[in-house]
């Protein structure tokens, strides 16, 4: 485990061509912790990512104010028009975000990897 995460700050991992951020959400997202990932989300979007893979590998657990951070990531990305996709998460932080509704707002994916490769993917032309 790198020292971001036991320290439940973010990490970020290289963006895939400048298009794709990668963020790492750490142990465990509270106001302190959600601050620096929306910090982050928020400077990868400005520099022009299209999409912020957020991973919840290492995230045990997610308060209440982590919760309204996350919702106050998911508006920033829509006003951006960009997409938002958290991987990941453990079976207590999914069923969280499924009764607060904010797996709606957010594409999910099993595994970094498995969101990224959904990126690389070709995409259908129209005739």
């Amino acid at each position: 485990m790198n020292e971001s995460a036991r320290s439940g700050s973010p990490a970020l991992a290289p963006a895939r061509a400048g298009d794709v951020a990668v963020v790492y959400a750490g142990d465990y997202v509270n106001k302190m912790s959600g601050q620096r990932l929306e910090r982050e989300c928020r400077l990868r979007l400005e520099a022009g990512a299209r999409a912020v893979v957020i991973n919840f590998r290492d995230t045990e657990l997610v308060n209440s104010i982590g919760v309204s951070i996350l919702l106050g990531i998911v508006d920033i990305a829509e006003a951006r028009g960009a997409q938002l996709v958290f991987t990941n998460l453990n079976r207590h932080n999914l069923k969280l975000f499924e009764l607060l509704g904010l797996t709606r707002c957010v594409s999910l994916a099993d595994s970094e990897e498995s969101a990224l490769a959904e990126f690389d993917a070709p995409t259908p032309r129209g005739h």
